[in-house]
């Protein structure tokens, strides 16, 4: 037991060094980190939820739905715009999708870049529930507030509704801490780049798109942990917020937030790519 709690706090001590990362600082990658000839060739697109799933819900939304149509929409944009790319969809119906399913198939095409897309909900029993707001950008981390190991929690509990959990998800609970400190020790080979391209998205929907945002941020989500490539989540907003969710449940709002996140791939991938 002794042995144990001193694994666990040594791992804390890793986690909580590489949780302070200066997200605000600019992670364009260096030509010494960049192969020659390297291109941007396969994008793995996860919309949230479906099926049995329906996500967090709003008033008169839910948000499986939104995620699949901006999900969507991100995918057609890429393939107009950037027809040299491959676009694979985790789902394009309202079906339920395993987590682990999801990074597996981002890994077994060994995708370049992992987008996942969500919408956030503010807890029913918060003041001020129906004025939270903002687009969230996360990549994968130790959470470094109790609001950022919730989201991570609502996210992963799609788990709980997979038969066989335990054991396709060796081990891990979604409602554990001691699960998300062993969570947050994958993906760090690929944080500068994440981080790069989280921040793109970042500065896209509140610059170009004008809508709020509450910055990049860094939590346990199993589907960033998981994927062997750069990878990102996206809450789109609050389904809890009227205005944000009219905003997102209609098909203005998400061609505005897909083009986003598409003018960040594009900038990105650019960046990335040597001549």
């Amino acid at each position: 037991m002794l042995k144990r709690l001193l694994l666990i706090s040594c791992l804390f001590i890793v986690c909580i060094s590489t949780s302070f990362l200066p997200v605000h600082v600019s992670q364009a990658p260096d030509k010494s980190e960049v192969l020659l000839g390297y291109k941007v060739k396969t994008v793995v697109i996860d919309a949230g939820h479906g099926g049995k799933d329906p996500g967090t819900l709003g008033k008169h939304t839910k948000e499986k739905n939104i995620t699949l149509r901006v999900a969507l929409e991100l995918g057609r944009i890429i393939k107009r715009n950037l027809p040299g790319v491959k676009v694979v969809y985790t789902r394009t119906t309202d079906k339920f999708v395993e987590l682990y399913r999801r990074t597996e198939l981002a890994n077994r095409i060994k995708a370049d870049l992992f987008i996942s897309i969500h919408c956030n909900a503010a807890a029913r029993k918060a003041r001020n529930r129906s004025r939270a707001k903002g687009a969230e950008v996360y990549v994968m981390g130790n959470h470094v507030s109790e609001d950022n190991l919730a989201i991570a929690k609502r996210e992963n509990s799609s788990i709980l509704l997979e038969k066989n959990y335990q054991r396709n998800y060796g081990g891990f609970d979604p409602n554990s801490p001691q699960s998300y400190i062993l969570l947050a020790m994958s993906q760090q080979v690929h944080m500068k780049h994440s981080l790069n391209f989280a921040r793109k998205i970042d500065w896209e929907i509140k610059n170009k798109v004008r809508r709020k945002t509450r910055g990049v941020k860094q939590a346990g989500f199993y589907v960033l942990a998981r994927t062997a490539m750069p990878s990102v989540l996206v809450e789109l907003g609050f389904l809890s917020n009227p205005g944000e969710e009219r905003f997102l449940n209609d098909a203005l709002g998400q061609i505005y937030m897909a083009s986003a996140i598409f003018r960040a791939f594009r900038a990105y991938k650019k960046e990335l790519e040597v001549k």
